[in-house]
C-alpha cells in the first residue's frame, strides 16, 4: 500500500491538474466543510451551496496557496465566511408571491440613478463635515485613508507625529467627525420637517 502524500503534494498535483489529488483533497476535507456549515445551523442546500462555493474558492486559489499544510484552516476560515455571507443573504430574502413583483418592478436605470444621488448627497454632507474638523485632524485623515494599510512609521515622518500617538489621535478625530455627522443629519432632518 503506498504511502499517503502530502498535502504539499497534493496541492501541487492538483494545481497542476491531476484529478486524483483534487478528488483526494476532497476526500479529506469534505466532512470538515460539511461540519463547518452546519454548525452555522444552515439547512441541507444551503450548507451544500457553502460545501461547494468553498471548493470553488479553492480552485480559485489553488495556484496561490504557500502553505499547503496549513489548508485545513484556510478551508474552515473560508466555510466560515460562506457560512455567514449565505446567512447575511437569507435573512435579506423576502418570500413573496411572483404576480406581487410585476406592478412593483422598477427601472433598473432609474435605481442605479437614484442610489448615484442618495451617495453624492451623503458623500456632499460628509465632506461639509470633514471641512469643519481642526486642520490637524483633515491633514491624519487624509493621509491615513490615502492608502488600505498605513506605515504608521512614514506617516509619523510626513506629520511629525510620534508614532504611538497617531492612533489615539485618528480616533479623536474621528470621533470628532462622527459627532459633525450626527449634528449635520439633524439639520437636515429638521430642515425637512418645515418644508
Amino acid at each position: 500500500m503506498p504511502e499517503p502524500r502530502t498535502l504539499t503534494d497534493l496541492v501541487t498535483a492538483a494545481a497542476e491538474g491531476e484529478r486524483a489529488a483534487w478528488n483526494e483533497i476532497v476526500e479529506r476535507f469534505s466532512s470538515l466543510l460539511w461540519s463547518v456549515a452546519r454548525a452555522h445551523r444552515l439547512g441541507q442546500d444551503d450548507a451544500a451551496d457553502v460545501v461547494q462555493n468553498t471548493w470553488l474558492r479553492l480552485v480559485d486559489h489553488l495556484d496561490s496557496i504557500r502553505q499547503p499544510e496549513a489548508l485545513a484552516g484556510w478551508l474552515a476560515t473560508t466555510a466560515r465566511y460562506e457560512s455567514l455571507s449565505m446567512l447575511r443573504r437569507r435573512g435579506r430574502d423576502v418570500p413573496v408571491r411572483d404576480d406581487d413583483l410585476a406592478p412593483n418592478v422598477a427601472d433598473p436605470a432609474a435605481l442605479a440613478l437614484d442610489a448615484a444621488m442618495l451617495d453624492d448627497e451623503r458623500d456632499g454632507r460628509l465632506w461639509q463635515c470633514f471641512a469643519q474638523l481642526p486642520a490637524r485632524c483633515q491633514r491624519l485623515l487624509r493621509v491615513l485613508m490615502a492608502v488600505d494599510r498605513p506605515n504608521y512609521a512614514s506617516v509619523s515622518e510626513a506629520l511629525g507625529l510620534p508614532v504611538g500617538s497617531i492612533g489615539p489621535t485618528r480616533m479623536r478625530c474621528l470621533t470628532t467627525l462622527r459627532t459633525l455627522v450626527d449634528d449635520c443629519e439633524y439639520v437636515f432632518e429638521r430642515r425637512g420637517r418645515s418644508s
